[in-house]
């Protein structure tokens, strides 16, 4: 029935296929009878056969499905003329390119798993693909499929791809398989509209921050993260549901309903967590730009005064840069480090006072900051007896010392613990106005910054304070501790002045003067 030199195949009940050589050894040709092909013209199976090449197939134009799984093909050929094939399967092979295939134009499921292909091309006529499988391969990256608006399932599963992207245009996919691949970051799952299932397990995947676009997903409903560093989490299965709130199915398990109530609870607390961090980023911002106002504001006000400028002119004032970070020496006397680390913010715990576009009024625990003129405000509201009295440093910057003088009386008043004052860019530049602080009711350290005072360049500041407010029994002045010495030297430098202002101030002005003292 057939020579010697034909190769019959079983592709159906009753239904038989000739494959035969041509004048070219090794170079298969298939082909049919009439009766032959008017049995069987949809569907042939040359699985398992041994090919190294796709035959010829003769007169099977109309040929619908061609399964060519388990061969030793390595190049894609033969086919072109069958323009009616909708299934195409070439599983296991030895297939390096997709070169061969462009012309399958009514193609709906293309299976190219296991073989050696590195890149996906030459897809661009199949618009109407419905299934494209190429796991198993040595694909890198996701590519060329923008236009299969069609297409439904994925499968890129088994390759070296590290980076998911490039998914734009996939209007109809449901099923995106990435298993087994190096990825890392995923991106732009929330461009595809239709997606239910994603599976990524046994990638690189380490944080929730390399998924985030998950979250913006409304379609999602099945997702596989194990066998990623990631999953080794306690937390993660709460996290996974808390980005993907409308999963069902997590690596393969069903969500319960306590689970997905539980991932909701915390979705709610990291909203309000990231809405407390936006509101602690927004007031850090104003908080800063007030300052840095006022102190252009003060920059202005020197100028005018032609104020001297401590260590240099500055170009900007940043609220949190020291203007002496390192120990500073003033007529012998060695300042505390960093004396503006008091006026620095705290932490969470920092309660602002006073906001505005130039001056800054914060409660910091035990320190009330002060910046800008406008911050003495504070002073005049309602203080609680037990805020007031756990103040005990108060901080004035870029506000001239006339303008705080008034305030001493209501400071010694309202904040009775009060213990510690500075004073940085306060214009404090004559010994006498050093005299209206013996109006507070206590003083033990002081701190008057060179930065804007230019008392601090007088030869006898210090002592002249030791002197005039001997009265608070001060412990520090600028850091440094206040000695039996240092008070016994003050009273020779200024007893005998202080006893002649004694003499020859009325008496009903020292006794005003005496009120104020106590």
């Amino acid at each position: 029935m057939f020579s010697e030199h034909e190769c019959v195949f079983v592709i159906g009940l009753g239904e038989t296929l000739s494959l035969s050589e041509n004048s070219t050894p090794g170079f298969p040709i298939a082909f049919c009878s009439h009766d032959e092909c008017g049995l069987s013209t949809e569907r042939l199976d040359l699985d398992r056969r041994g090919l190294e090449e796709c035959p010829m197939l003769e007169g099977m134009e109309r040929l619908r499905l061609l399964n060519f799984q388990h061969n030793l093909i390595m190049h894609i050929q033969n086919l072109s003329h069958l323009r009616r094939l909708i299934f195409l399967d070439l599983y296991d092979n030895r297939i390096s390119e997709m070169s061969g295939i462009s012309a399958l134009a009514s193609l709906r499921v293309l299976m190219l798993g296991k073989n050696r292909i590195q890149r996906i091309c030459c897809l661009d006529n199949l618009t109407k693909l419905d299934v494209l499988d190429l796991h198993g391969n040595k694909i890198s990256q996701i590519e060329n499929l923008s236009h299969l608006s069609e297409l439904r399932v994925l499968n890129l599963a088994g390759n070296c791809i590290s980076c998911v992207n490039n998914l734009q245009g996939l209007h109809s996919l449901t099923e995106l398989n990435l298993q087994c691949n190096c990825i890392s970051t995923v991106t732009e799952v929330d461009l595809l509209p239709c997606l239910q299932r994603l599976f990524l397990s046994c990638n690189r995947l380490t944080s929730f921050d390399d998924l985030a676009c998950l979250g913006d997903s409304c379609s999602l409903s099945e997702l596989t993260l194990d066998g990623n560093p990631v999953a080794l989490e306690t937390w993660y299965k709460q996290a996974a549901l808390r980005c993907v709130l409308q999963l069902r199915q997590l690596d393969m398990k069903r969500v319960t309903e306590e689970e997905r109530r539980m991932a909701c609870i915390m979705a709610r607390k990291e909203d309000e967590k990231k809405r407390d961090s936006h509101k602690q980023a927004m007031h850090k911002e104003k908080r800063r730009l007030a300052i840095r106002n006022a102190a252009q504001q003060w920059e202005g006000v020197r100028s005018c005064l032609e104020l001297p400028v401590h260590n240099g002119s500055k170009e900007e004032v940043s609220p949190e840069a020291s203007p002496a970070h390192s120990p500073a020496q003033t007529n012998g006397l060695a300042l505390e480090p960093s004396p503006d680390e008091l006026l620095e913010a705290g932490g969470a715990s920092v309660q602002s006072l006073s906001l505005s576009d130039s001056h800054l009024a914060e409660l910091d625990g035990e320190t009330l900051r002060l910046f800008g003129s406008g911050a003495l405000e504070a002073l005049e509201r309602g203080w609680g007896v037990q805020t007031a009295g756990a103040v005990t440093v108060i901080a004035f910057r870029y506000i001239h010392f006339d303008a705080i003088v008034p305030t001493l009386p209501r400071i010694r008043v309202k904040f009775p613990n009060l213990s510690h004052l500075i004073f940085l860019e306060t214009n404090i530049c004559r010994l006498p106005q050093l005299a209206a602080l013996a109006q507070l009711r206590r003083l033990d350290q002081l701190t008057i910054h060179p930065e804007g005072n230019p008392v601090v360049s007088l030869s006898l500041w210090r002592a002249f304070i030791i002197y005039r407010l001997h009265h608070f029994n001060l412990h520090k002045i600028n850091g440094l501790e206040v000695t039996m010495n240092d008070v016994i030297s003050a009273e020779r430098l200024f007893g005998t002045l202080g006893h002649i202002a004694a003499t020859e101030t009325p008496r009903c002005r020292l006794l005003v003067l005496l009120e104020e003292s106590r």
